[in-house]
């Protein structure tokens, strides 16, 4: 008993310490949070923050776990659980819950994208890459079963081409994302080849799967639209990063 009481006060302290640095992410921005702060929020010392994690990068990767486990997955799983649905609904389900979520949570999105994608979080991506195939292979191995039952989709192998479609679709998040870190998603253009990119991910995981042409929609018009806006839509410069908001399935407009 008294082990089970120390492991949910650990893992209480632990939230506490993820919760305050997702607060200070959000008020002052990753890049300008410190391991400083992050214990003046708390009143604790440096001693018990290193009790639970090692570095600031180390908080990074944590908070991005504990969203994956704790708010993306449930609502997967909700989708893939569905007896009601059929295996192209919720293969698109799927696709359209994770982007509409990454859409709800963009502010939070663009602030991290900024130190994720940086030299010294390369370890912690492909650690949290490896946790995303744990997590989501099962899932899409569940889906692509019944289509395979279902006779919409004709691959002979469904786990190796989860897997497949895990590693090919990841990739995609990538580019999206040094298109954002770059000045190519203030260029007009921009809209345009997010949707070119699109259709061609659609072709390739239809063609995997051995899907009906047309069937996949990876993300929707309207949502790419939220993060790649025309000249017209975009943002003005001088709104706080607290006050930006706002990826689905791929219809056309």
């Amino acid at each position: 008993m008294a082990r089970i009481v120390k492991e949910a006060e650990h893992t209480a302290r632990r939230n506490e310490i993820l919760d305050a640095a997702l607060r200070l992410v959000y008020s002052k921005g990753y890049g300008k949070m410190t391991v400083q702060d992050i214990l003046d929020e708390l009143g604790i010392s440096k001693g018990a923050f290193y009790h639970y994690f090692d570095s600031k990068a180390n908080v990074l990767e944590a908070l991005i776990e504990r969203m994956v486990v704790e708010q993306v997955e449930p609502l997967l799983l909700s989708v893939v659980r569905d007896p009601h649905l059929t295996a192209l609904e919720k293969l698109q389900g799927y696709f359209d819950t994770a982007v509409s979520w990454k859409t709800s949570e963009k502010a939070l999105m663009l602030e991290l994208v900024k130190v994720w994608y940086s030299d010294e979080n390369a370890l912690a991506r492909q650690k949290m890459m490896a946790l995303m195939v744990k997590h989501v292979t099962p899932l899409f191995m569940e889906i692509i079963h019944q289509g395979v039952r279902e006779g919409v989709f004709t691959t002979p192998s469904p786990e190796y081409a989860s897997q497949v479609i895990i590693n090919l679709v990841q990739p995609l998040g990538d580019t999206f994302a040094q298109m954002l870190l770059s000045e190519e998603a203030t260029h007009s253009h921009a809209l345009q080849r997010a949707e070119m990119i699109v259709v061609a991910y659609n072709d390739a995981v239809e063609r995997i799967l051995g899907a009906p042409k047309g069937s996949i929609h990876l993300m929707d018009t309207e949502i790419l639209k939220e993060w790649f806006p025309s000249d017209d839509t975009r943002p003005s410069q001088s709104k706080t990063f607290a006050e930006e908001a706002g990826i689905s399935g791929y219809h056309s407009p």
